[in-house]
């Protein structure tokens, strides 16, 4: 999606009816956002891959990166390798040793497809992962017995490069800024569990779309967003139009604290979907189609109209099931 507008940012009816352009001609969903074919995790990947690979590379030379090398075999440059993930080809750059004797594991020689899963990079770039976690999780992504002290160097520069993502700065403007929360697996404890990281999502001035940052937390509440809204001020971002929620609990407080010119919007997709989980399944795309017409009103009028046909239509056949659902009859 691109808007190629110039807007007003001092005017706040010129940056509702930006907001609104952006919506419509957006389609913005953040599990689509994440994991379609343009999905922003692919951003992510290439800096998570060539972090692993240092952490490799400083094991097997047997320095940090920024040391001077106590043998004779030392850093040597960077080649360009270029691999498959699900969301289409990413450029890596490998790190290279003097006499050639570094074998990567993370992305062996040969290898052309990528194997990290989505939850494993979204897990290590969220804010709230402990340091026993993350090792977890790169423990697992190896799927080898590796040494304790080999871990410990690839955990280290994995956690150099997520701390300058978690801190990069922002724009001072962004009109609008989705917040949702998404259902990883996590390995805690050696256990697999869920968890709920909440994925903030911005649309720049141009359309295009960022992924500002991610937080895992225990419970949701004033004090979790009103953390996740100062450490996006800290970082740059002064002025958001819209903040687009699904009736998070806490968030509407936190952000009249933080932003508080801000308007606060229920995305109307999770609406949609909760109506829908009191309908049977052989219903959902009738009822669904017939919904639309209620909130794809132009005015409050119309909506209130489409509403009360809806609650007619739908109350007769009701009525028709109790009566005849019996004897074989159907809505």
């Amino acid at each position: 999606m691109s808007v190629d507008s110039k807007v007003d940012f001092t005017n706040l009816t010129t940056i509702k009816e930006f907001c609104k352009t952006l919506v419509k001609g957006g389609k913005i969903q953040t599990q689509e956002d994440l994991y379609g074919a343009e999905g922003i995790i692919k951003q992510i990947q290439k800096g998570l891959y060539e972090a692993l690979l240092e952490g490799e590379l400083d094991y097997h030379l047997g320095y940090d990166k920024n040391a001077d090398s106590p043998g004779d075999n030392y850093r040597n440059g960077y080649s360009e390798k270029s691999i498959k993930t699900q969301h289409g080809k990413i450029n890596i750059d490998i790190s290279r040793d003097r006499d050639g004797s570094f074998d990567p594991i993370i992305i062996a020689k040969h290898q052309k497809r990528a194997t990290i899963i989505d939850d494993t990079i979204i897990g290590l770039y969220s804010k709230g992962m402990s340091l026993s976690q993350i090792s977890a999780q790169i423990q697992e992504v190896y799927q080898l017995e590796l040494s304790e002290e080999q871990i410990s160097k690839i955990t280290d520069s994995v956690l150099e490069e997520v701390a300058k993502w978690h801190i990069r700065p922002l724009a001072s403007t962004y009109p609008i800024v989705y917040l949702d929360g998404i259902y990883i697996n996590v390995l805690d404890n050696k256990t697999v569990i869920k968890k709920v990281v909440y994925v903030a999502l911005g649309v720049n001035t141009k359309g295009h779309k960022e992924l500002l940052g991610l937080w895992i937390s225990e419970s949701e509440g004033s004090k979790f967003w009103l953390n996740v809204l100062t450490d996006l001020h800290n970082r740059g971002l002064r002025q958001v139009c819209i903040f687009c929620v699904d009736g998070l609990t806490g968030f509407p407080e936190a952000i009249n604290s933080v932003y508080p010119k801000s308007i606060v919007q229920q995305c109307i997709v999770y609406t949609v979907r909760r109506s829908l989980d009191y309908v049977s399944y052989k219903d959902k795309k009738l009822f669904a189609a017939e919904l639309k017409r209620v909130y794809g009103a132009k005015t409050i009028e119309e909506a209130e109209l489409a509403l009360d046909d809806l609650e007619l239509e739908w109350a007769i056949n009701i009525l028709h099931l109790l009566n005849y659902g019996g004897n074989g009859g159907s809505i």
